[in-house]
């Protein structure tokens, strides 16, 4: 993949393309419990700042860990822009395949995290599904790990609580 990225870096269009459609995927897992039913709009912004900031990457064998943090920027600015803490109707996540198997589950879960503020389902998907440690998880959100730490346990005991309700 880096030698694509020189290429996209360098002007190659069509190494462009291929840059953008090898890290949609990725970019979508990554938007979707973050900006919620927002999610391509916040996927559409993460892909233009990587097509813009692509020139700007020092190290082409950093490509991923790049893309998820400008990704998960732009999601958490997507999701703040739009944020209103609400219920969101599962209806809203039909046919997008979630993290779960089980299309139910993956639903409850779903609403679950949309009553959840923006800034606590960032840090559950960098911690819990990106498998990512504190120190990296703050990096990537620009804030201290202390702040990740106690937003990881507000986060998952309101996750906890609400999915007892």
């Amino acid at each position: 993949m880096a030698a694509v990225v020189r290429a996209a870096q360098a002007g190659d269009a069509l190494a462009m393309d291929e840059v953008l459609t090898v890290v949609a995927p990725y970019v979508t897992r990554l938007c979707r419990p973050i900006a919620l039913s927002n999610c391509e709009d916040a996927v559409q912004e993460a892909l233009t700042a990587v097509f813009v900031g692509l020139r700007g990457l020092r190290d082409p064998q950093a490509f991923y860990g790049w893309v998820r943090i400008v990704t998960v920027r732009e999601a958490v600015r997507v999701g703040r822009r739009t944020a209103v803490e609400r219920t969101v109707d599962p209806e809203e996540f039909v046919g997008l395949p979630g993290p779960v198997g089980d299309g139910e589950l993956s639903a409850q879960v779903r609403d679950v995290l949309a009553r959840m503020p923006v800034h606590h389902r960032a840090v559950l998907v960098l911690r819990e599904l990106e498998e990512l440690d504190e120190r990296r998880a703050a990096e990537i959100l620009g804030v201290a790990p202390g702040t990740v730490k106690s937003r990881l346990h507000r986060a998952r005991s309101a996750f906890r609580k609400a999915w007892q309700q």
